[in-house]
C-alpha cells in the first residue's frame, strides 16, 4: 500500500499520541479508580453512595458527549487546557468507573477473614485495604483490567472528533489529501489490533505469574 508509506510520518506521529492517550489516560484511571474503588467498599454509607454515583453516572454516559461538553463548556466558564490533556482527564474520569468495578468485583472475592485478620492486628480501612484488600483483589482482576485497558485504546479514537490529532484524525487527513479510505483505514484498523494484541499478550503474561504466586 504505497499511500500508507508515502503517509507514514503523519501516521506515525498520530499513532505516538494515540500511545501517548492511552498510556496517560489509563495511569490517570487506575489512580482514581482505586479511590472510587475504596468508596464503594467503605463501611461508611455517604462514602459508598457518593461511589455509586460516581460509577452509575459514568458509566451512562456516552464518552463522546463528555468530551464535547469538555472542549466546548469549560472554556465557556474559564477552564481550558490544550486539547491532549482535556482528553486525557475526560477518558481517565470516564475510564475511571469501569475500573472501579473491576477492583471492587477483586475486592469481594477475597474471604472476609482477611479482612478481619487485619482489623484483629490494629489496621485501619484504609490500612487494610492498601495493605492486605487490594494486592490480593489485584491479581483476581487481571485480565478485567488488561481489557479496560484496550478498551481504552479504542477509546481514544473519539478524541479525534474534538481536535487531537491521533492515529484516527492523522488517518482522516491523509484521507483528504488521497482520496483513498481502504487502504488507509484498514492500515489505522491494523495498527489499533496491533496496540490490542500487545496489550492482551502482556496481561495474559502478567495473569499467569500472578496465579502461579498465589
Amino acid at each position: 500500500m504505497p499511500v500508507l508509506f508515502e503517509h507514514l510520518p503523519e501516521l506515525w506521529q498520530g499513532l505516538i499520541v494515540t500511545v501517548q492517550l492511552t498510556a496517560a489516560s489509563f495511569a490517570g484511571a487506575a489512580v482514581l479508580g482505586m479511590l472510587v474503588c475504596a468508596l464503594r467498599v467503605s463501611p461508611v454509607g455517604v462514602l459508598r453512595a457518593i461511589g455509586t454515583a460516581y460509577v452509575e453516572t459514568f458509566q451512562n454516559l456516552p464518552l463522546l458527549v463528555l468530551l464535547v461538553l469538555a472542549f466546548f463548556g469549560l472554556p465557556e466558564i474559564g477552564l481550558q487546557a490544550p486539547p491532549l490533556a482535556t482528553a486525557i482527564i475526560v477518558i481517565a474520569v470516564y475510564e475511571a468507573a469501569y475500573i472501579a468495578e473491576a477492583l471492587r468485583s477483586g475486592v469481594n472475592s477475597v474471604s472476609k477473614g482477611q479482612g478481619e485478620a487485619a482489623r484483629a492486628i490494629g489496621l485501619t480501612f484504609g490500612q487494610s485495604l492498601r495493605h492486605v484488600i487490594l494486592p490480593q483483589a489485584l491479581r483476581t482482576v487481571v485480565q478485567p483490567l488488561g481489557n479496560i485497558f484496550i478498551a481504552t485504546a479504542m477509546n481514544t479514537a473519539l478524541a479525534a472528533a474534538v481536535g487531537v490529532v491521533d492515529l484516527t484524525a492523522a488517518a482522516h487527513r491523509v484521507n483528504l489529501v488521497e482520496a483513498q479510505p481502504i487502504p488507509i483505514f484498514v492500515g489505522a484498523g491494523v495498527a489499533y489490533a496491533l496496540i490490542a494484541s500487545v496489550a492482551g499478550f502482556v496481561t495474559g503474561r502478567l495473569e499467569r505469574r500472578l496465579v502461579i504466586l498465589r
